[in-house]
């Protein structure tokens, strides 16, 4: 059998068309065959994780009803936590095969890919809707099936390896084996961040519409902090006191203070109109939000990565630390009333207290394992800080982009008016939709702009309200930036012309 052909009979194995029927039991005189047919398969799987073929389990997964793509009522989904729209249809054109460059994060197969890798871990964990549904109960079959749970733990490989590996290249040097110069690297980035929140922080606190911006800014905090918090519990557990006595300990302190102040961040959320239900605007999440929390997970679930997730854990310490008075000034500037949830002591107020922690969960670690635990302890943060940038900046740029609609129209039209007075032909694509055929909320690699020919839509990218657009109205949308729509009337045919980088920023 080729490895064309083992890719091929695998990926037809995790197709939702297949039965998945068990496997006759075997008698005592089996053993031998079964460990010889075990190895064989397990060598099938990983060649399948990495051959060329490996998108075709990612489809597989993909693939599943609670994934479909969203209809026109499914904006949010607060009362049911198992429906979450992927847009499988695009992984027709995606390849998950591939490791995904450090230019590369914020293009559409980062969205879809981290979707489905929550998706994946988060069915290990119990989510119980507000109330019960035929909805919710046909979809939470399907998030918690066995064979979703087989189709995603092929996957799970496959994703982690397309959406992760350019942190490595991003990642700086280690300090070797010097525990002084990993604390000196850990005070500059926390002095950093202290003297510098974030340019998200300060584009929202520049917006006309505060408190729009402020709810999508929460939409995407609620994105990203519970998992990394759940996470955090994850890892607590195990039996590991006598190799490190005090690190269960603080993790589960900490997932303690998520689970006791619940009801603070529940206010938050509400103050905003918005809901703690998990997934409730599963649409809207940035790629950036989905993969801060991602990356908690990943650590948490790999019991020999363990040295890296206490570095993540120590990175969002020092984040809750250094943001919690801007996020507290931007939802009181935002909402009206400052919040309780950030009034909460922040668990590193000192470079002393970071040097104390450190040495309580890397101590130990380095009697063991020497300078690897401290490169891995490095590693897992300097990762979590990599992408708290990468969000920082995703973060600023939707902010920005959402709250100058107008501004982008008036662009949309001097652009088409030049393209029109100087007989320049970009590509473009055209699309005939029926009424309340809905877009997914997704994001394009390249600038575009929607262009009505006739027919009425609405275009969101918030759960604040909806943009109306009909005959003639056109828009920008740059690269990277998430959205989707509704065809509103019985047909709506509109136009999206690429705009060229160069010609973008002429604009």
């Amino acid at each position: 059998m080729t490895p064309d052909q083992t890719t091929t009979t695998l990926a037809e194995l995790t197709s939702p068309d297949h039965p998945l029927d068990p496997a006759p039991a075997a008698g005592p005189d089996d053993a031998r065959t079964l460990t010889a047919g075990g190895d064989d398969l397990v060598r099938r799987v990983e060649a399948a994780q990495r051959g060329a073929g490996a998108h075709a389990l990612v489809r597989a997964f993909a693939a599943n009803p609670a994934f479909r793509a969203a209809e026109w009522e499914e904006l949010t989904t607060e009362s049911d936590p198992y429906r979450r729209p992927v847009r499988p249809a695009d992984l027709g054109w995606l390849d998950y095969a591939t490791e995904l460059a450090a230019a590369d994060v914020l293009k559409l197969s980062g969205l879809l890919g981290h979707r489905m890798l929550r998706n994946i871990y988060d069915a290990d964990l119990l989510y119980l809707p507000p109330s019960r549904s035929e909805a919710a109960d046909r979809d939470g079959a399907d998030f918690y099936g066995p064979a979703n749970r087989l189709r995603g733990a092929l996957a799970q490989p496959v994703l982690e390896r397309h959406l992760f590996s350019f942190l490595a290249s991003a990642r700086p040097s280690s300090p070797g084996g010097r525990l002084g110069g990993l604390l000196g690297d850990l005070h500059g980035y926390w002095e950093e961040r202290r003297d510098h929140p974030g340019d998200a922080f300060a584009v929202l606190r520049g917006t006309l519409d505060r408190r729009e911006a402020t709810t999508f800014a929460l939409l995407q905090l609620s994105a990203f902090l519970p998992a990394a918090r759940t996470a955090v519990g994850r890892g607590a557990l195990g039996e590991y006191d006598l190799a490190q006595p005090a690190a269960r300990a603080l993790l589960l302190a900490h997932y303690q203070r998520w689970v006791a102040g619940s009801a603070s961040w529940a206010a938050l959320l509400a103050a905003a109109g918005l809901t703690a239900s998990v997934g409730a605007y599963w649409q809207l999440y940035l790629n950036t939000s989905l993969a801060r929390g991602n990356h908690s997970h990943q650590l948490s679930r790999s019991p020999l990565r363990h040295a890296e997730l206490l570095g993540a854990f120590t990175h969002q310490l020092v984040d809750e630390s250094v943001t919690a008075e801007s996020w507290a000034d931007a939802v009181e500037d935002g909402l009206g009333d400052r919040p309780a949830f950030f009034a909460q002591p922040v668990p590193l107020a000192t470079p002393a207290a970071l040097d104390e922690l450190v040495g309580a969960l890397l101590a130990p670690l380095l009697a063991v394992s020497g300078d690897a635990a401290l490169t891995a302890f490095h590693a897992g943060f300097a990762d979590a800080a990599q992408l708290a940038r990468l969000w920082d900046r995703d973060l600023a740029a939707q902010l920005a982009w959402a709250d100058a609609i107008e501004e982008h129209k008036a662009k949309a039209r001097a652009i088409d008016a030049y393209l029109t007075a100087e007989g320049i032909e970009v590509d473009l694509d055209t699309f005939v939709e029926s009424c309340d055929e809905t877009s997914t909320t997704h994001v394009h690699d390249e600038h575009r702009l929607v262009m009505i020919e006739s027919g009425d839509m609405h275009f969101w990218n918030n759960v604040t309200h909806k943009i109306s657009l009909s005959d003639g109205d056109k828009i920008l949308i740059p690269k990277s930036r998430l959205h989707g729509s509704t065809v509103l009337s019985g047909v709506c045919t509109y136009h999206q012309p690429i705009i060229p980088d160069d010609m973008y920023l002429r604009f």
